[in-house]
């Protein structure tokens, strides 16, 4: 196995409820070519989860749609939710690796359009729900939660308006989901009265420097603090984010340094 599992607990449901454990991944970056990610990502199947939230960044290439559903197969068996972000919409083109590095301009170096649409249909073919701009009440294990979620922050594709609202009074707990955490996004979620939040696009930093307790991201290509580019943070009264640091790169930026491809595996338990 070429990848970290990284489990967290959050004891967050009524007492009483069964736990649920939420399989959750991003940033696949995936091309056709990639036969070992495709196994990788099949193999996810094996940590049994109860529901699965993938924050975008599913293709890497303009053929990737076929190895996306190739890869995620047999968790289309249980309950699903996803959003895009940018590499959904867009080919990755040609930049110079270093720009990981700084912080991010605003300036964005769009490839060719993907075919996102074929990727969304073949997900909500096998019952998977798109929650771009959508919200949800799925029942998982006697357990209602509410989801709503966000198109992506990082191409300003976002309004959360389309989904704003106070948490569902029916529901035992509200998750949010969106690709790029912009504190925009999470501030309007915190308004809201939302429990946990679920994100990627950050790759944990990419590029990490060792540091006391383990190591620390330079940046986090959004305005989210690097001390939160990664893994389950609380700050304050503000909702559980989970930041997922993916699996994959550009193809043309094939490096991770002392951030190595993951998964995240949360359990909500009763408190």
């Amino acid at each position: 196995m070429s990848y970290v599992v990284r489990k967290a607990q959050i004891p967050i449901l009524p007492v009483g409820h069964r736990p649920i454990r939420i399989l959750h991944f991003s940033d696949l970056h995936l091309t056709p070519q990639r036969k070992r990610e495709i196994r990788d990502i099949r193999s996810f199947a094996n940590l049994h989860p109860d529901m699965v939230i993938s924050t975008g960044d599913f293709l890497g290439h303009m053929q990737a749609v076929p190895a996306v559903l190739k890869a995620v197969d047999e968790l289309l068996d249980l309950p699903g939710v996803f959003v895009f972000g940018s590499n959904d919409y867009y080919a990755p083109k040609p930049k110079n690796p270093f720009s990981y590095l700084f912080a991010d301009d605003g300036k964005r170096s769009l490839g060719e359009l993907l075919p996102f649409d074929d990727l969304s249909h073949g997900l909500t073919r096998r019952g998977w729900i798109n929650l771009n701009h959508q919200k949800v009440l799925l029942n998982v294990k006697d357990s209602i939660l509410e989801l709503r979620g966000t198109d992506d922050a990082h191409l300003s594709r976002d309004d959360y308006a389309l989904v704003s609202g106070k948490a569902n009074r029916d529901a035992h707990l509200s998750l949010g989901v969106t690709h790029a955490p912009y504190k925009r996004v999470l501030h309007a979620m915190e308004m809201d009265g939302l429990d946990v939040i679920f994100a990627g696009h950050t790759h944990g930093g990419q590029v990490r420097l060792p540091w006391i307790g383990g190591s620390r991201a330079l940046v986090t290509n959004c305005d989210l603090p690097t001390w939160r580019a990664r893994g389950l943070t609380k700050f304050g009264q503000e909702p559980w984010l989970n930041v997922s640091a993916g699996m994959g790169t550009s193809p043309f930026a094939r490096i991770r340094v002392a951030s190595p491809p993951e998964v995240s595996l949360v359990t909500l338990t009763s408190g």
